[in-house]
């Protein structure tokens, strides 16, 4: 019972605060001979990192990782992996007037009720200060993907409020248009569709004025995928991924190809076909895949080698500087205002954190399927 853990033989384990020393990951099942440096893990680290840009939080963290074990000479182990990464900016002061009140749209009243008492600086346990490591393990997970079959995973924003992107080929994106602007300038929204990008800097510029935040959604991408990934019952490749993004910080809904959209389909309207291709499967016979992929790369809950499409629902930011009503921990009715620096759109910073949950699932499932699978003559 201890819900710190996640996958089985690609598996991450970490523990750490918002306020405390350092979060840490201990990393089971990686193959050995991966090139792995800090730097390698630095350049998702910097991508989610607080005080990146003028939109996202202020705290000042360098998000330098230190790799404990299951690296020498530049290359993993095999070994139990081990990445710490330590806080610098914590100001726990801020929190001290919220020890005995609870933060509307955060985990305070439900820590209280599971553990009888929580950690008030910041989120504790529940903050997103944890997912640093996560990031980090999944660097390690996005290198075996691309050593094994040249995989991708590839993160945008869709949506900021009301305003929505139009992306036509959702595999076609790649990580330098949704990081960087034409002019070479970052790409401080990581929306491809410039246009839409614009108008959603200008609404969260905006919404930070008035003290508020604001929510949306994120696309999420994984390619050259091979089929034959994931199992047929608990275990389906959706349900670890839906899962994987679950557990991320302020992810209200999840969806897969189509989605929601299916609801109002026919069955006629909503199948794709089975057509030839002219990829050739592993065993040497003739590529199959679908004219349409409205399933979004799974069926059956096992990987079907078309490009895997995840889209999740994020909330805006529950930690706001506005009176809101709330109550104490002893039940009686006063005001709160956080204080602190938070996001006023969680998006920017929400990608890099998204594609590591999909890269460690696919990256699981990977190990899991050729484990299962030695003995074949398609190997």
């Amino acid at each position: 019972m201890t819900g710190n853990s996640f996958g089985q033989a690609f598996r991450i384990t970490t523990a750490g605060e918002s306020h405390g020393p350092a979060n840490v990951v201990i990393i089971d099942g990686v193959p050995p001979g991966i090139p792995l440096t800090v730097e390698d893990l630095l350049v998702d680290l910097n991508r989610r990192r607080p005080g990146q840009s003028h939109i996202v939080t202020q705290r000042d963290e360098s998000d330098t990782p230190e790799i404990l074990s299951g690296v020498f000479e530049g290359r993993t182990t095999g070994t139990s992996l081990a990445i710490l990464i330590r806080n610098q900016d914590q100001r726990s002061k801020d929190y001290g007037n919220i020890q005995h009140v609870y933060r509307p749209g955060h985990a305070d009243y439900s820590f209280d009720a599971k553990y009888g008492f929580r950690d008030y600086r910041g989120g504790g346990r529940s903050s997103a200060r944890e997912t640093t490591v996560r990031v980090a393990a999944g660097v390690v997970a996005k290198k075996i993907l691309e050593q094994e079959f040249d995989g991708r995973v590839v993160g945008y924003v869709t949506q900021v409020g009301e305003i929505k992107a139009r992306i036509d080929d959702p595999a076609s994106i790649t990580l330098s248009q949704v990081e960087t602007l034409p002019s070479g300038e970052p790409n401080i929204i990581r929306c491809p569709d410039l246009a839409a990008a614009s108008q959603m800097i200008e609404l969260i510029e905006q919404i930070r004025k008035e003290g508020d935040s604001i929510g949306g959604a994120a696309e999420i991408v994984a390619t050259n995928i091979p089929a034959g990934l994931g199992e047929p019952v608990f275990d389906k490749i959706k349900a670890d991924l839906a899962k994987a993004l679950f557990s991320l910080p302020a992810v209200l809904g999840v969806e897969y190809g189509i989605g929601f959209g299916c609801v109002t389909m026919r069955g006629s309207e909503h199948n794709d076909h089975f057509i030839p291709s002219t990829q050739p499967r592993r065993d040497g016979h003739n590529g199959i895949t679908t004219d349409t992929n409205r399933h979004g790369g799974m069926l059956g809950g096992i990987t079907t080698g078309l490009p895997i499409i995840l889209r999740a629902a994020v909330k805006p930011t529950s930690s706001l500087p506005l009176e809101q009503p709330t109550v104490t921990d002893q039940g009686e009715p006063t005001t709160i205002r956080t204080k602190g620096r938070h996001d006023p759109c969680l998006l920017p910073r929400f990608i890099p954190m998204a594609e590591a949950m999909v890269a460690i699932v696919l990256a699981d499932h990977w190990l899991r399927w050729r484990g299962q699978n030695s003995g074949r003559a398609d190997m």
